[in-house]
């Protein structure tokens, strides 16, 4: 059995995604945070779910911004 902590998923809420290359650019920046092992990002809905352990919601906020877009509150 293993004793890893569990890996935790969050769904953020990202505005101003207009195409696929918006999609890219949240993927690419989300995707270098620390702890996170995965992203998904449906630009339909405008939903990035996040998986991983030991990120922080502000180091999300960030990367989604230095990307381009925003994380609704």
């Amino acid at each position: 059995m293993c004793a890893c902590p569990p890996t935790a998923v969050r769904t953020y809420s990202v505005t101003g995604m207009t195409c696929a290359h918006c999609v890219r650019s949240v993927v690419e920046e989300v995707s270098e945070v620390p702890g996170v092992s995965a992203v998904e990002v449906d630009l339909a809905s405008g939903r990035a779910e996040v998986s991983g352990e030991g990120f922080s919601d502000d180091e999300i906020r960030l990367a989604v911004q230095e990307a381009g877009y925003k994380v609704a509150p």
